[in-house]
C-alpha cells in the first residue's frame, strides 16, 4: 500500500510506562534532525534509491542501520559514496555525528547515539534474535527528541518496529516502505501493523518528504514553544484546541505539561505541513478524526515488560511479605494500576505476585484494577497479545509459564493471569478511585501532569490504600508535596507505604464527561405475544435467590429497565438532560468499580462479587457489597 498523507491509524497511549522521559528532552530546539534508516535483506537497493533523490543540503544527518554479514568487511560505504556527493563513512566509535552526512554501521556491533556522539559496542542476541534498529532509533528518541526521524526499508524480519513508538512519544516522524516496492516487505509491513508509520511511501517519495521535512520551521528552526504555562482565553486558537478535545473524548487536558503537549501538536502540524497553531486548530474543526488522532498521541507512551526489573524484585521482597501477612484468605489481595497503557506492566506485577503466591498451600484470591484513559490501550491490554519484539524482557521460562504462543508468531498472556485481572477506561484526574486496596502502582503518570492534577491524584492514592498499602511510582516521581502521606521505602524505584494521618486528605471526584452515544428506546417484548419475556418474574427471581432487597436491572446498552427498593443512596439523577444511563447516576465510590464489575460479568458470563466499598457523599460514608448478575431474556 501507498500513501502521502498521514497515517490515519491511531496509535494508543496510554499513560505509563516510558521506555525514557521525552519531557526531558528540552534541548533539541538547538539540534539538528538525524535520520535513522533501517534496512535488512533488499535494503541496499531501496537505500540507493533514496540516497539518489536526497538533496545534499537538508542539514541532516543520515545513519543506516543494515544488517550485515559479520564475517566479512562491509563495503557499504564504497557503493553508497557513488550514489550521493554527501560524504559517506563506516562509523568508528566515539564519532561525532554531523549534518549532510551519511554514516553506516560497522558488521558485528550494536550502535547508539547519545548526546550526538554515535557509540558502538559488540552485537548481542535478544531472546535469539540481533534487533540493532530498535536499539539504535531507542537511543535517537532520547537524543534528538522530535528531531528523530526513522525511516524502515526492505527486509525480512520485524527489527525497527519497536523502536519507532519510541521515535513517535518523542515527536518524531515515521517511515516505512511501500510493499509494492519493497524487495522483502516483512520488516516495512511490521512496522506498518504496529500503526506507528506517519508516511508508507516508495524510496523516492521517502527522500521527497525528508527533504520538505527539512524545509518546515517546526524543525528547521528553534521556534517557541506554545505558550500552554497558563491556561488560554476564550477565542484562542489553543482554547480552541483544547475544547474540541474535551468535546469529542469527554477529557480536559488544560492541567497537562506544556511540554506534552508542544511536543504532540507540533508533530500533527508537522505531518499536515501547517505552520501556524491557527491553521492546525481550523483543520481539526474540519476533520473531525483528527482531533481523536491528536488525542490517541497525546497519550502515546512507550512501554515493556518488566521496566526496572529490580523494582519488581523489590516488591516480592518487601511489598508482597507485608501485603500477605495476616491477610484473611477471604480477603483478596487488591491492586491498582492506574495509566496502564497496554497491559505489560499490570501483566508483569500479575506475574511477580503468582510467583510469589506459588509456593502458598492455600494462596489468597487475587484482583489487580487497571485503567487507562485510552480505550485503544485497553482494548489492546485486555487481549493479552503481544508481538515477538515486545517480549524482549520475559524469560524463556516466563514465556512457558505464564503465556500461550499463538499461530503466526507472538504471544498472549495465559489465561489463568488474564482472569485475576480486570481492566476499565478511566480518567485519573476526575474518575472516582477503586478502595480497600493492598497495592497502587503510577509509574511516570505524574510527569505528564502538572501541580494542579498531582495535588489531585496523591491524596486519592492515599484514601484507596489500605492502612498497610503500597504506593509505586515512576523513578522520577515522587510524592512531592504530599510526602506527609506516605513513607519512603525504596528511594531508587519510588515505593512508598501509606502514612495513617490525624487529618483526612479533601478529595474531589467529578465523573468525566466521556461522549455517549445516543440510545433508541429499548424494546422489551418480541412480536409474537406468547413469545413474550417476563422481566418482572426473572428479576423477582433473580433478586429472591440472592435475598438482595436493592437492584437495578441494564441492558447491555447500560440502561436503566427497573430499580428495585431504596436505591437513592447508590444512584442518583443529575442536573441537565434526563439520562438513564447507569455510569451517569452512580454515586461517588461506586463508579469505577461498577463499570469493571460489569464488564467482567459479561465477559466471564458469571456472578461477578465486590465487596467493602465506599461511597463518600460529603461528611457521610458507608461501605457496601456489589454483586453483577449477568441473565439473557428467554422465551421459555
Amino acid at each position: 500500500m501507498t500513501s502521502d498523507q498521514p497515517s490515519e491509524q491511531p496509535v494508543s497511549e496510554s499513560t505509563a510506562n516510558e521506555a525514557f522521559d521525552v519531557e526531558q528532552q528540552d534541548n533539541t530546539d538547538t539540534l539538528f534532525p538525524i535520520v535513522g534508516i533501517a534496512a535488512s535483506a533488499g535494503g541496499l537497493e531501496a537505500f540507493t534509491q533514496l540516497l539518489k533523490y536526497l538533496l545534499t543540503d537538508t542539514g541532516m544527518a543520515f545513519v543506516l542501520i543494515q544488517h550485515l554479514d559479520p564475517n566479512h568487511k562491509s563495503l557499504l560505504s564504497e557503493i553508497l559514496a557513488r550514489t550521493t556527493q554527501m560524504p559517506v563513512s563506516e562509523v568508528q566509535d566515539g564519532v561525532t555525528v554531523e549534518p549532510n552526512q551519511v554514516y553506516i554501521i560497522p558488521p558485528n556491533t550494536k550502535m547508539i547515539v547519545s548526546g550526538g556522539v554515535l557509540e558502538l559496542t559488540p552485537r548481542e542476541k535478544i531472546q535469539g534474535k540481533y534487533m540493532p534498529a530498535d536499539a539504535f532509533f531507542s537511543s535517537l528518541a532520547a537524543d534528538r527528541g522530535n528531531k528523530a526521524i526513522a525511516v524502515i526499508l526492505s527486509g525480512a524480519d520485524g527489527d525497527g518496529a519497536l523502536g519507532l513508538k519510541a521515535i513517535k512519544a518523542a515527536g518524531g516522524v515515521t517511515f516505512a516502505q511501500c510493499e509494492d516496492t519493497a524487495k522483502f516487505d516483512s520488516m516495512p509491513n511490521t512496522a506498518v501493523a504496529t500503526g506507528n508509520v506517519d508516511f508508507v511511501l516508495p524510496p523516492q517519495k521517502i527522500a521527497q518528504e525528508l527533504v520538505n521535512l527539512s524545509r518546515n520551521p517546526l524543525i528547521s528552526d528553534s521556534l517557541p514553544p506554545i505558550a500552554v504555562e497558563k491556561l488560554p482565553e476564550e477565542g484562542d486558537a489553543l482554547a480552541t484546541i483544547f475544547v474540541l478535545l474535551r468535546s469529542v473524548t469527554g477529557v480536559d487536558f488544560s492541567h497537562y505539561k506544556p511540554n506534552t503537549l508542544d511536543r504532540r501538536i507540533q508533530r500533527r502540524m508537522l505531518l499536515y505541513k501547517l505552520e501556524e497553531l491557527e491553521d492546525y486548530a481550523e483543520y481539526l474543526q474540519k476533520n473531525p478524526s483528527e482531533v481523536k488522532a491528536l488525542y490517541e498521541e497525546i497519550l502515546i507512551h512507550v512501554t515493556y515488560f518488566f521496566r526496572d526489573p529490580e523494582a519488581f524484585e523489590v516488591l516480592k521482597q518487601q511489598v508482597f511479605p507485608t501485603i500477605t501477612k495476616n491477610k484473611s484468605l477471604e480477603l483478596p489481595i487488591r491492586i491498582w494500576v492506574a495509566g496502564c497503557s497496554t497491559g505489560e506492566e499490570v501483566y508483569s506485577i500479575a506475574i511477580c505476585l503468582l510467583e510469589f503466591l506459588s509456593d502458598k498451600v492455600t494462596p489468597p484470591p487475587i484482583q489487580i484494577f487497571a485503567t487507562d484513559i485510552s480505550e485503544i490501550a485497553i482494548e489492546k491490554a485486555r487481549s493479552g497479545i503481544y508481538p515477538e519484539n515486545q517480549m524482549v524482557e520475559v524469560s524463556p521460562e516466563r514465556r512457558r509459564r505464564f503465556f500461550n504462543a499463538i499461530e503466526g508468531g507472538g504471544y498472549q498472556i495465559s489465561k489463568a493471569v488474564r482472569e485475576v485481572c480486570v481492566f476499565a477506561r478511566q480518567d485519573l484526574s476526575s474518575d472516582p478511585p477503586f478502595s480497600n486496596l493492598d497495592l497502587v502502582s503510577c509509574r511516570n503518570v505524574l510527569i505528564y501532569l502538572d501541580e494542579t492534577l498531582q495535588k489531585r491524584i496523591l491524596p486519592v492514592f492515599h484514601y484507596s490504600l489500605n492502612p498497610t498499602g503500597f504506593l509505586l511510582l515512576g523513578t522520577s516521581e515522587s510524592t512531592g508535596k504530599y510526602s506527609e502521606l506516605f513513607t519512603l521505602i525504596d528511594k531508587k524505584y519510588k515505593i512508598y507505604a501509606k502514612k495513617l494521618t490525624v487529618n483526612r486528605p479533601i478529595l474531589s471526584f467529578v465523573t468525566s464527561n466521556y461522549p455517549v452515544a445516543k440510545v433508541e428506546e429499548p424494546k422489551l417484548t418480541n412480536e409474537n405475544p406468547s413469545e413474550e419475556f417476563d422481566l418482572d418474574r426473572k428479576t423477582d427471581q433473580l433478586i429472591l435467590n440472592r435475598y438482595a432487597p436493592v437492584g437495578v436491572v441494564i441492558n447491555n446498552k447500560m440502561e436503566v429497565l427497573q430499580l428495585r427498593g431504596e436505591i437513592d443512596l447508590y444512584l442518583k439523577l443529575v442536573p441537565g438532560k434526563a439520562s438513564l444511563n447507569l455510569f451517569k447516576m452512580v454515586r461517588q465510590g461506586l463508579l469505577v468499580e461498577l463499570r469493571a464489575a460489569i464488564y467482567q460479568a459479561q465477559r466471564q458470563k458469571n456472578l461477578v462479587i465486590k465487596q467493602g466499598l465506599r461511597i463518600e457523599e460529603g461528611d457521610f460514608s458507608r461501605i457496601v457489597n456489589l454483586e453483577v448478575i449477568p441473565f439473557k431474556p428467554s422465551t421459555d
